[in-house]
């Protein structure tokens, strides 16, 4: 093999390893608490404003329908109608996914 051949061979195994482990590290990274909520609350001004929002920095496990997730919770209030009406959201904590929105019953949302 001369040295020409022994650099492509080269080359190509640098970008096959390089891509391989961009999807490593890309599929074990979490998404930053701060973008998933900006994605929601995103999501929640579609149908109009909100007067306030957070969620917790820590991601903690969840099971839905028995599969397992490592997820951010938090909150969204918005002012419907005069009255404040608050949302509880789970994001996959990998993808930012929504997995389930709530909305909280009056009497807790006080």
């Amino acid at each position: 093999m001369n040295w020409k051949s022994s650099l492509i061979l080269g080359a190509v195994i640098g970008v096959i390893g390089g891509y391989a482990a961009r999807e490593f590290v890309s599929k074990k990274t979490k998404v930053s608490p701060e973008k998933v909520l900006e994605y929601v609350k995103k999501q929640f001004k579609e149908s109009g404003p909100i007067s306030g929002s957070w969620i917790h920095m820590e991601a903690v496990p969840y099971e839905k329908h028995k599969f397992h997730y490592q997820v951010y919770k938090g909150g969204i209030s918005k002012n419907t109608n005069g009255a404040n009406v608050q949302y509880e959201f789970i994001a996959d904590a990998y993808t930012g996914t929504l997995i389930d929105i709530r909305r909280l019953p009056e009497d807790l949302a006080s």
